[in-house]
């Protein structure tokens, strides 16, 4: 070895769990290994019709040991004895039901096949109905508004929303659970070996962005409003949490029993848990007035500016502005579309049903699945700018920026006889790029300046043709960061403050970064032809919203 001083950023993403080893000195990388979970790639206690999306921790658990044990395999002998911290991140809002000890209903026997007791992921959207009740209560009480610090709108995909649905539609659950804690606190929780989640420390950026919590009401909404909001969430305030911690902080040492199970040291120090994007955006090189993109089956949107000396300007429509959720000591700023890959994603799954149901070979309909979205962009490249006529909405799982909505559902208008696959697919790109372009006209038209565009993630490593679209929609140049595991190197970099061999995360930001491999730039006359079609694009979403008004 080379580095006396390694670190691990471990990535928990939508399909899999990656760990990162890097030298703390530089971020160069050691070695990386990415582990599926396994329950989820087979589809189980999902039910996509319903908007039900549930993972299971025994695909975390088995995830966070194979993923960083085959890491060190593959790193040069001795790494192991170098690593030095390790920081965690997640999606999110992601909670689980725990007993009083922090373990997930679903890993106790009465509990192990009911997907209420799971972590209920991100893009769960079962609580819709709760989210617009939380909304309507907080808006007219005549206490605090508790939405004012994440845009005005309470989201479906949150922590409250997801908590209040559960315990309505679970009696059983309901009577089990002691308390809630985010996929992002619970495993840095596992791995120091105190779960209890009275004294587990709970993360600024998860609690800020999507639990209501603030410093200036003393933490999470008082017990009458939530109360008020149904009777069944009498008391469970008192198990949660008050104080939070940004992600610079560690919450202790790795237990024995991880260390053993990892074969790393129990002076590994463990690092307060954060959500992807957060720390994606610090691996990707946010700084004040750039807007970090992660690019992948949704989009998350960060922002940083300086704290404000005086009172805090409220912007509206976004996914919450939190004192230190994304770099500690600065505002950090989120924003972001419910589907962005996924839209492209359920559009190869629509043209290969024909292939699923009558291929008997899995090979070969799995070489066509593969295959499919490569062709499409390839042929849909090809196609002149508004010369199919079709336009379509990209909210086919609801709408996160602005104002979030996840009641409203995709549309495509403009069909004929004539439309073919590539135009269809040329369309719901364009449309992915316009929801994009809605997010930063809600940022600048509030006075959020955005002087730069940097976008990381699988999409903006693999899709040049989507990039490009993006790049043209906005009118704005897009770097592509180098690294293709930005989160995980976010993570590392937070690991190598907690550690100390950083001072803060700015200076790990400024040693580890793997900068930019290319930058999109827009073309004049496509920026144009975009102008217009995005006007028809607003006029459609006017009206498909119009017409689903609850």
């Amino acid at each position: 070895m080379t580095t006396k001083n390694a670190v691990i950023g471990l990535d928990y993403g939508t399909d899999s769990v990656r760990a990162l080893i890097v030298d703390a000195a530089d971020g160069r990388e050691i070695a990386q290994h990415v582990h599926p979970y396994s329950r989820w790639a087979q589809g189980r206690f999902c039910d996509a019709g319903a908007n039900q999306f549930r993972q299971h921790p025994l695909d975390y658990v088995e995830g966070l040991e194979l993923a960083i044990t085959r890491a060190l395999a593959k790193a040069p002998k001795g790494t192991a004895a170098c690593v030095r911290a390790i920081s965690v991140d997640t999606t999110g809002s992601t909670p689980v039901a725990v007993d009083k000890a922090g373990t997930p209903l679903s890993l106790l026997p009465a509990f192990k096949s009911d997907p209420d007791a799971m972590f209920i992921l991100w893009k769960d959207h079962t609580g819709v109905d709760e989210a617009a009740e939380i909304n309507d209560l907080a808006h007219s009480w005549g206490g605090i508004d508790y939405t004012m610090y994440c845009g005005g709108v309470y989201s479906s995909e949150w922590y409250w929303s997801k908590i209040l649905h559960t315990i309505r539609t679970n009696e059983k659950v309901r009577s089990g659970a002691f308390s809630w804690v985010e996929h992002c606190d619970w495993i840095p929780a596992l791995l120091t070996g105190d779960t209890n989640p009275l004294t587990l420390k709970r993360s600024r950026c998860a609690s800020g962005h999507k639990a209501l919590w603030h410093r200036s009401w003393d933490g999470l909404p008082a017990e009458r409003f939530l109360t008020k909001l149904d009777r069944r969430l009498a008391g469970v305030r008192d198990n949660l949490f008050t104080e939070t911690f940004t992600a610079d902080r560690p919450i202790g040492a790795l237990s024995l029993p991880w260390a053993q199970r990892l074969g790393l040291s129990t002076d590994v120090l463990v690092g307060v848990g954060a959500f992807d994007a957060h720390m994606g955006a610090v691996g990707g090189g946010i700084t004040a007035g750039v807007l970090s993109k992660v690019m992948g089956t949704s989009t998350c949107d960060m922002m940083v500016a300086p704290l404000p000396r005086g009172k805090e300007k409220l912007i509206k429509g976004i996914c919450g502005q939190v004192d230190g959720s994304i770099i500690p000591g600065m505002l950090g700023m989120e924003a972001g579309q419910s589907a962005f890959g996924d839209a492209y994603a359920w559009f190869r799954r629509l043209l290969c049903w024909p292939v699923d149901a009558l291929v008997k070979d899995a090979k070969v309909a799995e070489s066509v699945h593969d295959r499919l979205l490569v062709e499409l962009s390839q042929r849909a490249a090809r196609l002149p700018i508004g010369g199919t006529g079709i336009v379509a909405l990209d909210w086919l799982n609801g709408r996160r920026t602005p104002n979030a909505n996840q009641a409203l559902t995709g549309a495509i208008m403009g069909l004929n006889l004539g439309s073919d696959a590539p135009a269809i697919y040329r369309a719901l790109v364009e449309s992915t790029a316009f929801g994009a372009r809605k997010i930063v006209d809600c940022f600048t038209s509030q006075g959020v300046k955005i002087h730069e565009v940097v976008a990381l993630g699988g999409i903006a490593k693999k899709s040049p043709f989507v990039m490009q679209v993006v790049a043209d929609v906005f009118g704005m140049p897009i770097k592509a960061a180098k690294s293709d595991q930005a989160c995980a190197l976010g993570a590392a970099m937070f690991a190598a403050t907690v550690a100390g061999i950083h001072v803060d995360v700015l200076h790990a930001q400024q040693a580890m970064s793997s900068g930019f491999e290319r930058e999109f730039r827009p073309i004049a006359a496509n920026v144009k032809k975009y102008a217009g079609i995005y006007e028809r694009y607003s006029r459609l979403g006017e009206f498909v919203e119009g017409a689903t008004e609850r």
